[in-house]
This record gives C-alpha cells, structure tokens and sequence, in this order.
C-alpha cells in the first residue's frame, strides 16, 4: 500500500486531467496534472510524521482548486 493511498484527489482544474501526489527530495510534497502540468505550490515537512500531514495539505489545496499554471516555454 501506497503510504498516499487515502488521500483523494479531484480532477485537474485547468484540464481535467489526473493530479498525482508528487514527493520532492525528501523535503516536500505537492499535487501535479499528468497532462498539462498544472500544480500546487510545495509543501515543506521535517520528518515522516509532519509529510502525511504535509500531503494532506497539498492535497487539500488542489482540491479547492488552487493550482499554478505553466506558461508557455516553461
């Protein structure tokens, strides 16, 4: 099992696409779109305990809808 498995997410809110939980250098977490690339901003954690919560937040976060967007070219 997945240590994400319970964290839900909704659609892409630029396009639709599926968001996926990403983990970033063992520092912080954050919800991107597989297509287009839309993404939450990076969540920061200290330790194993503070990066469920850290998820949760990102999650949480994408699923009210607040993503960046890439411009063209980047």
């Amino acid at each position: 099992m997945d240590e994400f498995d319970d964290i839900d997410l909704l659609d892409c809110p630029n396009c639709g696409g599926v968001g996926c939980l990403e983990e970033e250098g063992g520092w912080c977490v954050y919800v991107q779109c597989l297509d287009c690339g839309a993404h939450t901003a990076e969540i920061s954690y200290k330790n194993g305990i503070d990066k469920h919560e850290a998820a949760r937040r990102a999650a949480a976060t994408w699923n009210y809808r607040k993503v960046i967007k890439p411009q063209p070219g980047e």
